[in-house]
């Protein structure tokens, strides 16, 4: 199905805006919308714009909106996806900024934002059991996330080396078994 340029500012623009916690914690409305409502891209292609959207320099939400966007239409589709996903943050954004220093040292306000860290974490740790899924890791190949994982958190290794080791590695295994 192809999508309107509305249709891509609209949905973008409801991810953008009912989004709290960043690009990871939008995987599941995009997903949702995308795949599942309106059938613009597969499940699998979805899988791998996941992943180019997280290897690309910038934003990983943007980077979606931006490569959904083009593949749907172009230049122009790219535009106003990117567009309707950054618009709703840039006006929070702004309206925080404008009111910051009269609710900066309030309680209640404090208390929210602390009510708010656990959910963020469980907004984010949904889309990472859900890609896991559809990316069929297993219990033979769960070591692969997890030794990832702890090359970065505990010997600083950088990211960029471990996706060069993964593009090797699955090069060099595509190439055993085929």
């Amino acid at each position: 199905m192809n999508a309107s340029l509305i249709e891509l500012f609209t949905t973008f623009s409801k991810i953008g805006l009912f989004t709290i916690g960043g690009g990871y914690a939008m995987i599941p409305l995009m997903e949702r919308d995308i795949v599942d409502r309106n059938a613009w891209v597969k499940k699998e292609d979805f899988l791998d714009l996941l992943a180019v959207a997280q290897s690309a320099p910038g934003v990983f939400a943007v980077n979606m909106a931006t490569f959904v966007g083009y593949r749907l239409r172009g230049i122009k589709g790219a535009f106003f996806a990117a567009l309707g996903n950054i618009l709703p943050s840039v006006l929070i954004i702004l309206l925080i900024a404008l009111f910051f220093n009269s609710f900066r040292e309030n309680e209640v306000v404090n208390n929210i934002f602390k009510g708010l860290r656990p959910a963020v974490v469980a907004l984010i740790a949904v889309p990472v059991f859900s890609v896991a899924k559809s990316a069929k890791i297993t219990w033979a190949t769960v070591w692969i996330p997890i030794l990832s994982a702890l090359l970065i958190v505990l010997f600083g290794v950088s990211p960029i080396y471990i996706i060069l080791m993964a593009v090797v590695a699955g090069v060099v295994w595509g190439r055993i078994k085929g």
